[in-house]
């Protein structure tokens, strides 16, 4: 579970309820359900308007997801090196067939560093790996923001429709100007579509479509780091070699060391 968007969630729609209650005891008027169904529908429609059903799908699911904790923490960056450095030690020891034997379950548990392996023990060197995995990094991350794009373009739709729906109460205002009862109902669509709209935009689409990108930048970087550890691999370059190297992608506090390793050990 990610602690910091649930509180972030709660929080924010937790505050506005309350300033709501310290401003009124009437908090049925700011419940209106075709004005909810004017932000949200309208939306929703246009959203499958612009893209692919595939992809809208999609980027609901993974909209949900962001309730959930990152896996590509600080700490799976540095052990992302310390396995590369395991393996050129095995490469130093057994060569490739030491690799492929030890590397076998993590193949098939991570598509991307199971490619990158193959292409490793096919003998590739280490430049014709880096075009490869570069190619492939680029592309996933590429395809990843996709979903990340939807909900930023839904988060730009909610306030169009919000000035619809303004407009539309407005116009239900001005219909019955001889009736004052219809007044304050025509008004409170005008109002409530906007405000809607703006929340849905700013509290769940857009920051939705931000963390998605972020942690689709965070992936990428993961990627590039161990892109760039098996073309060290390929050319058969020392452990030592291979931590500096990959090091020097990381913050200075997460850097990997052989050295203290080997004093656990």
């Amino acid at each position: 579970m990610s602690l910091a968007t649930v509180l972030g969630l709660v929080s924010g729609i937790g505050l506005f309820l309350w300033s709501i209650a310290l401003s009124t005891d009437n908090f049925m008027v700011f419940i209106d359900v075709p004005s909810v169904i004017m932000v949200l529908g309208g939306t929703f429609a246009s959203t499958f308007i612009s893209y692919e059903a595939r992809y809208v799908i999609l980027a609901f699911k993974r909209m949900g997801s962001i309730v959930f904790a990152q896996k590509m923490g600080r700490g799976v960056l540095t052990n992302e090196v310390g396995r590369v450095i395991r393996w050129g030690y095995i490469v130093q020891k057994n060569g490739l067939p030491g690799l492929e034997a030890d590397a076998g379950k993590v193949r098939k548990q991570d598509r991307f560093l199971g490619f990158g392996i193959d292409l490793v023990i096919s003998g590739y060197t280490g430049e014709e790996i880096r075009q490869i995995m570069s190619n492939t990094v680029e592309t996933t991350y590429q395809r990843g923001l996709v979903q990340p794009a939807i909900l930023k373009t839904m988060g730009a739709i909610c306030p169009a429709f919000g000035m619809i729906g303004t407009l539309v109460g407005l116009i239900v205002m001005l219909d019955n100007m001889s009736d004052p009862s219809m007044l304050g109902k025509g008004l409170a669509v005008a109002l409530l579509t906007t405000l809607y709209a703006v929340l849905a935009a700013r509290i769940v689409f857009i920051p939705a479509a931000t963390k998605l990108q972020q942690r689709e930048d965070i992936v990428m970087f993961r990627n590039y780091l161990v892109a760039e550890g098996l073309a060290l691999l390929a050319e058969r370059k020392s452990p030592r070699y291979i931590q500096d190297k990959m090091n020097s992608f990381l913050d200075p506090a997460i850097h990997f060391s052989i050295d203290k390793q080997m004093k656990k050990s």
